[in-house]
């Protein structure tokens, strides 16, 4: 079941979209709670697209790095996968998706900053090439930068802590630093805490932007995409706490 179906559209907002059209379809047996429900998860959803409680949420997750970081104990780097975009299977290959191209470019300045080993880490979508597979050719090829790990196997932020712990531990390495997005640095540093390893982050771009604009108050496309990231780091970390606190 887990390779039929994505569980995603259960985070808000995108749950919402799928209530709103339930709502609608619900007034023709009962008006009032149908129209209730609508105009409530309308609302919310049109308050997630804008642009102005969009660039809040996200700041509120990010986690805002020190402008001169100490990485004297770090060992290694590991960079988190952030999605593929799917080829045809044959003439179209398999190549990154764009928050892991951006991740990739992270990684390549840690290594040229910190000069220490990388690892690439995360599996991606079942039935396509592994993110960290395609993250050592495009940092190899592209940026000439060498990955000395390879984690192909973690489908979750839980397992690529996981896994990768249990690749680095052996070599003797139990501090690295995290090259993830701002937004999803806080879940994935517990998780390598978690998992046994002592996390470092490494500077990722936070939001600056302040609302000045009448644009920053009508929905856009890309306000949604923030606040789905916003919401689903939330919603994810509680459940990690929960999941994973116990030993």
């Amino acid at each position: 079941m887990p390779d039929l179906i994505s569980y995603g559209f259960l985070t808000p907002p995108t749950v919402l979209i799928l209530v709103s059209a339930m709502a609608a379809w619900f007034t023709l047996w009962h008006p009032r709670l149908g129209i209730a429900t609508a105009i409530v998860t309308g609302t919310l959803l049109y308050l997630a697209a804008v642009p102005a409680v969009s660039t809040r949420m996200l700041q509120g997750v990010e986690v805002k790095v020190s402008p001169k970081p100490d990485f004297s104990a770090a060992q290694a780097i590991v960079v988190l996968g952030g999605g593929v975009h799917a080829g045809d299977g044959g003439q179209v290959p398999d190549t990154l998706g764009t928050e892991s191209l951006e991740r990739a470019v992270f990684a390549a300045r840690a290594y040229r900053q910190l000069h220490l080993k990388l690892a690439a880490a995360g599996a991606g979508r079942p039935g396509h090439t592994a993110e960290a597979v395609l993250m050592k050719s495009v940092l190899e090829s592209d940026f000439d930068v060498p990955v000395a790990w390879v984690e192909d196997q973690s489908r979750s932020t839980w397992e690529n802590a996981v896994d990768t712990t249990k690749m680095l531990k052996p070599e003797g390495i139990t501090t690295v630093v995290v090259v993830t997005h701002a937004w999803h640095l806080k879940r994935a540093l517990w998780s390598f805490e978690r998992a046994g390893l002592h996390a470092l982050p490494w500077p990722a771009p936070v939001t600056f932007d302040e609302p000045h604009r009448l644009d920053d108050y009508l929905p856009s496309t890309g306000a949604l995409q923030d606040s789905y990231r916003a919401l689903h780091e939330a919603i994810g970390m509680a459940y990690y706490r929960f999941r994973y606190s116990s030993p």
